[in-house]
């Protein structure tokens, strides 16, 4: 009878993990671990090679690298990992080189869930009447990403829209996720060795928070509505977001104007249309930084395929899912910041980044402001075509651990947007430095003012007796 309740119990345990999500995925994560721990043994000791050449494919064998074993990983455990993995690809000089080149395989390889789901999901989000409003809609899908994907439609009255759609199931296997991620950073922390400057805890709840607001569409049109309000307000009529369909627009369901144009990588085909691609460049790259002195508020994640040149000689940003953020202190501080920055004041740059992440027992400040010069300095003196923007943000890691600093988060975020610039910069303005440049200068430098002002306002301002 005792072992009868014990196997009874155990069907109960391995029923009750497999129905609920978190167990659910620690089962897939156990699994698909120990699945790829003994591919990287077979593949050392050559049972791999060995057993591919029996089967006839021995042409096709490459020695399997860590990277492509995470890689691989991260497909099987779908598409939460693949999502970090997407960060990882879009972030060089962030991670080791080897691991951006692998997973930007993965930036074009989420596969489509078919056109039935996404049917079935207008209709639950809609409800079937409305829903009946989308006419022509694409069975093919524009693009397919980890949480969701596009196709093109049309109102009835004709206007041409996109339809942006959420993976069926994705909430709860992205939450499941999230905390299996947050457990494994925190083994991370206590076991690996100057882990808690790289903060792997910290990093995890940054991309929780990303993700928890990507999974609610109606931020995302807020977002939109908010950068295109801003955009009026700076008198930038030729910079726009897509417009959002607040009536067919739900947790699950985005739809919006559509842009035609051309990709800012585009650029055999900018060329061909005598499009002048490094003025359109520097029209973006102003109103995304008079977007961060002037509102705190910036698109967070400006890679090629987010930013076009369209049709109508317009520029549009796309995908507000992700934006960046920062109270009036933090904009405060970003501002001198930039102004410390650019006129290659490191001491100020190492006090205010002490002031906004804390100072460490010991600190030689005489020698992290030589090593923030020497980090920082390229950017003054080199065109973004001259800079190597894949060593620069490990040399800013470096000197913070030299120096037992943890770099602020604002600070990365805004310099890994500078990283997505620069991998278009390159072809499109390869002699161009921001921080030199003529048409940028002095406008970014009379930003920086303005907002400086505005940020000391109060400050300075007594009431009227």
């Amino acid at each position: 009878m005792f072992w009868y309740s014990l196997l009874a119990a155990v069907v109960v345990v391995l029923v009750l993990s497999a129905s609920l999500p978190v167990p659910r995925r620690v089962w897939a994560f156990a699994i698909y671990s120990v699945k790829y721990v003994l591919l990287w043994i077979a593949d050392g000791v050559r049972l791999r090679k060995l057993w591919l050449a029996a089967t006839g494919r021995g042409a096709k064998y490459q020695r399997l690298t860590r990277p492509m074993l995470i890689r691989m990983w991260c497909e099987d455990m779908g598409p939460t990992f693949i999502k970090f993995g997407q960060i990882v690809a879009s972030s060089a000089g962030m991670f080791p080189d080897a691991y951006v080149k692998e997973f930007q395989k993965v930036l074009d390889r989420v596969k489509p869930f078919p056109f039935e789901a996404v049917q079935r999901t207008l209709d639950e989000e809609l409800g079937a009447e409305k829903a009946a409003h989308l006419v022509d809609i694409a069975p093919r899908q524009l693009a397919s990403a980890s949480i969701a994907q596009v196709h093109t439609a049309k109102l009835r009255d004709g206007t041409p829209v996109v339809i942006k759609v959420q993976r069926p199931g994705i909430i709860a296997r992205c939450m499941a996720d999230m905390k299996l991620m947050r457990t494994v950073a925190q083994i991370v922390a206590r076991l690996k060795k100057g882990a808690d400057l790289a903060n792997p805890v910290g990093v995890v709840d940054d991309f929780t928070k990303t993700l928890t607001e990507e999974l609610d569409f109606r931020k995302e049109a807020a977002n939109l509505d908010r950068f295109n309000e801003i955009m009026r307000e700076l008198g930038q009529k030729h910079i726009h977001a897509p417009v959002p369909h607040h009536e067919y627009t739900t947790r699950k369901v985005l739809v919006m104007e559509e842009f035609r144009g051309l990709r800012v990588d585009r650029f055999d085909e900018i060329k061909r249309r005598g499009i002048n691609g490094e003025g359109k460049l520097v029209d973006g790259l102003r109103a995304w930084f008079q977007c961060v002195v002037f509102y705190g508020f910036f698109h967070g994640d400006v890679h090629a395929g987010n930013l076009m040149l369209l049709d109508d000689d317009t520029i549009g940003f796309l995908d507000f899912g992700i934006v960046g953020r920062f109270d009036d202190k933090e904009r405060y501080l970003v501002t001198d910041y930039m102004i410390a920055f650019a006129t290659g004041n490191y001491r100020r740059l190492a006090e205010i980044i002490i002031e906004m992440a804390g100072q460490p027992d010991g600190l030689d400040m005489d020698a992290f402001v030589n090593d923030l010069g020497q980090t920082y300095r390229p950017l003054l003196t080199l065109s973004f075509g001259e800079v190597n923007y894949a060593e620069f943000l490990p040399g800013i890691q470096r000197t913070a651990t030299r120096h037992r600093m943890r770099m602020p988060n604002e600070f990365i975020l805004i310099t890994k947007q500078l990283l997505y610039f620069d991998r278009y910069a390159k072809a499109l303005a390869p002699k161009l430095n921001v921080f030199t440049d003529p048409r940028l200068v002095l406008g970014m430098m009379q930003d920086i003012q303005k907002a400086r002002m505005q940020a000391q306002g109060p400050r300075n301002t007594t009431p009227a007796s």
